[in-house]
C-alpha cells in the first residue's frame, strides 16, 4: 500500500478548514499511511490554530503547516510538494470535503494504470445559506455555465483534458516539474496539459466525489472568473493548442456586443442587433435552466440562475480580453 501525502493550499479558511480535516479524518484509506501538508499564506484569522486544535483532538492523523508567503495557489502546491514524502500526492481545497472513499479509489485508479492524474467530480454546494448562494452553486454546476467541464456534471468514467485537484504519483514530477508559479490560476490545467504533451493520460472517476463551496455572492463570483479568463489566455499563448471552441465563446460574445454598442451610436441598426443579441441570449439562459427551477421548486431561479451564468460568461469573456490587450509579451 503506498503512502499518501494530501497537499492543501490555504489562506484565511477558517469557516472550512476544519470541514476538510474531518473530511480527510474520515477516509477510508489507513490514517498511518497518509499524511496532510497545508501550505498556509500566512493566514491573519484563525486558520493555524483551528488546524492546531484539530491536531490536538486527533493526534492519529498526520498534520504539517508550511509557510506560503507569496500568497498564491501554485506557490503553495509547491512548498506542500517539497515537505511531502508519500509516493502518492493527493491534492485537495481548504474549500472542499472528499468523500470517505476519495482516497482509496484516487490510489486505485493510479494502479490500475487509468491515468497519470486521476480525478473526480465536484459535488458543488452553496457558500452560505440565501438564494444568491444558492443560485451560484446551481449555475457552477450547470452545462450551460461550464460547458464543457465535466468534472463539474459528469456521470461516466472517461479520459478527459484536466480534472479538479487529482491525484498522481511523485515520481511524475521528475518527468514533468512541479506546477507553474508564473500563473496565479489555471495551474491545474497547466500541469495536465504537460502530463498530456508528455504522453500521459488525465482519468476522470465520478466515483471519486468532493464537495465543493461555491462563490457566496455575485461579485466575489464576478471576480473569480474575470482572474480565470485573464490568466486562462496567460496559458493559452503557451500552448495554443489546447484551446477548445467553448472557451472562445465568452470573449467573442463580450467583443460583439462592445462592436455593437459602439456602432450603435453612428448606425442605428446595430442597436438593434444588439438588443436581439441581447434578448436570445437571455432566453437561451432562461429555458436552458428552467427545468432546474421546475426540478427544485424554485421559481426565482428563473432569474437568479441565468443572472449567475451571464455572470461568469461576461466576467470569463471580459478578463480573457483584458489579458490579451494588457499582458506582457514576454510572460
Amino acid at each position: 500500500m503506498p503512502k499518501v501525502s494530501i497537499i492543501v493550499p490555504c489562506y484565511n479558511e477558517q469557516p472550512t478548514i476544519r470541514l476538510l480535516l474531518t473530511a480527510i479524518h474520515q477516509q477510508t484509506f489507513p490514517l498511518d499511511e497518509m499524511e496532510v501538508i497545508i501550505a498556509d499564506g500566512m493566514s491573519t484569522d484563525q486558520t493555524r490554530q483551528e488546524i492546531n486544535e484539530f491536531q490536538e483532538q486527533y493526534p492519529d492523523l498526520r498534520i504539517r503547516i508550511v509557510d506560503n508567503p507569496q500568497r498564491i495557489i501554485p506557490a503553495a502546491l509547491n512548498r506542500a510538494l517539497e515537505a511531502a514524502a508519500g509516493e502518492v500526492i493527493v491534492r485537495l481545497d481548504a474549500h472542499s470535503m472528499p468523500d470517505k472513499m476519495y482516497v482509496t479509489h484516487s490510489v486505485a485508479g493510479l494502479e490500475a494504470g487509468l491515468g497519470d492524474n486521476v480525478g473526480g467530480v465536484w459535488d458543488i454546494q452553496p457558500g452560505k445559506k440565501g438564494w444568491a448562494a444558492e443560485s451560484i452553486a446551481a449555475a457552477a454546476a450547470h452545462p450551460l455555465g461550464v460547458g464543457g467541464a465535466l468534472y463539474r456534471y459528469a456521470t461516466v468514467a472517461s479520459e478527459v483534458d484536466t480534472v479538479p485537484f487529482g491525484a498522481f504519483r511523485r515520481s511524475l514530477l521528475d518527468q514533468i516539474g512541479m506546477f507553474d508559479e508564473t500563473l496565479l490560476t489555471n495551474e491545474d490545467y497547466e500541469f495536465n496539459t504537460r502530463i498530456r504533451q508528455n504522453g500521459g493520460k488525465i482519468w476522470l472517476n465520478p466515483q471519486i466525489r468532493s464537495v465543493y463551496f461555491a462563490r457566496e455572492t455575485y461579485g466575489k463570483l464576478a471576480r473569480q472568473y474575470f482572474r480565470y479568463g485573464y490568466w486562462k489566455w496567460r496559458m493559452l499563448k503557451r500552448y495554443p493548442v489546447t484551446l477548445r471552441w467553448r472557451q472562445a465563446l465568452p470573449p467573442a460574445f463580450v467583443l460583439s456586443l462592445f462592436a455593437l454598442v459602439v456602432l450603435s451610436l453612428f448606425w442605428r441598426p446595430a442597436g438593434i442587433l444588439l438588443g436581439l443579441e441581447f434578448l436570445g441570449y437571455g432566453l437561451i439562459l432562461v429555458f436552458g435552466t428552467g427545468s432546474l427551477a421546475l426540478k427544485r421548486k424554485k421559481v426565482y431561479y428563473l432569474v437568479s440562475v441565468p443572472l449567475a451564468i451571464a455572470v461568469m460568461h461576461f466576467c470569463w469573456g471580459a478578463g480573457f480580453l483584458t489579458s490579451i490587450f494588457h499582458t506582457p509579451s514576454k510572460s
